[in-house]
């Protein structure tokens, strides 16, 4: 059953089209909440992946096309007292300021995203969406950077740069930024992350020394074999990405559960695997994600 109604959609084109200073003026009135609370543990709804032309989930290519379906499912998880918020890009951001659903809710703001899928130029990842000055102009919670290592391809070396610099900007700014790293290859035409486990350590090495001051510095890791040895390579706090569905949900869940108990794993950021889960159950599916963060959702009203 849809969680938002045509009159709503109807009245975010209002918005858009003739009223845009009205999205700022959602932005300036937004009840927002502390970092952590209670429970220290976050769980965040992940859509950024559009922006960088990844519409595709499991076997559909296009799964993410329809913008009103992906913001009523977003709206769906964020109905939900134990999804503490949101990473997504302006767009998509603005869409549900728009809307009035991140009040008491985190928004992580995603800043590259020009590395689009597939293109020659994927590994000069362009910061072309938020950055730390528009993030806390707005009031944005987080900052969020994907950093691909390419040893073999020298669009890298920009994509280090402008991480170093960003990282730098938040931590002046006092705002916490996220680091998703992978060690990435082409193969096929197509870049490939390596999700084994050496990979993975190796990237956590790279990426967290970017920067002037990694005092507000966080990590975003994928769940890989032997997440204890993943996990003694930081000191930072970390959160899991889901990656794209495709396994078995209760394994996912699962793998999940295990990686969730590790020092220093503070929650999830997942995206398609809850807002597109096999059996079409977005509820279901984030209530099962949210409960695994939060172990005790009787009291998440109170944390």
């Amino acid at each position: 059953m849809p969680t938002l109604t045509e009159t709503q959609f109807a009245e975010l084109r209002e918005v858009r089209a003739l009223r845009p200073d009205a999205i700022a003026e959602t932005f300036a009135r937004r009840r927002r909440r502390d970092l952590l609370r209670g429970d220290r543990r976050l769980f965040i709804i992940a859509a950024d992946h559009p922006a960088r032309g990844a519409l595709a989930v499991g076997q559909n290519p296009t799964a993410m096309a329809d913008r009103y379906e992906l913001l009523d499912r977003l709206a769906t998880a964020l109905a939900h007292p134990g999804v503490d918020g949101v990473l997504g890009t302006p767009d998509i951001i603005d869409d549900l300021a728009a809307l009035g659903l991140l009040d008491d809710k985190l928004i992580v703001g995603s800043m590259n995203r020009g590395g689009l899928r597939g293109a020659a130029f994927e590994m000069d990842d362009r910061y072309g969406a938020y950055d730390i000055d528009a993030i806390a102009d707005r009031g944005i919670d987080f900052a969020k950077t994907l950093v691909r290592v390419n040893l073999a391809d020298a669009g890298t070396a920009a994509t280090l740069e402008a991480t170093a610099r960003a990282v730098s900007e938040a931590a002046a700014a006092r705002i916490p930024i996220m680091l998703e790293p992978f060690l990435s290859e082409w193969r096929d035409g197509r870049i490939v992350n390596d999700l084994s486990t050496d990979a993975v350590i190796l990237s956590i090495a790279i990426a967290q020394g970017l920067g002037a001051d990694s005092a507000y510095t966080w990590m975003k890791l994928p769940v890989v074999d032997d997440m204890e040895r993943v996990m003694a390579a930081t000191t930072m706090p970390t959160l899991l990405l889901g990656g794209d569905s495709g396994a078995d949900p209760d394994e996912t869940f699962a793998a999940w559960d295990r990686a969730l108990a590790l020092p220093g794993v503070m929650g999830l950021t997942v995206g398609r695997t809850l807002l597109y889960p096999p059996d079409g159950d977005v509820a279901g599916a984030v209530d099962t994600a949210a409960r695994l963060v939060h172990r005790d959702l009787t009291t998440i009203s109170g944390r």
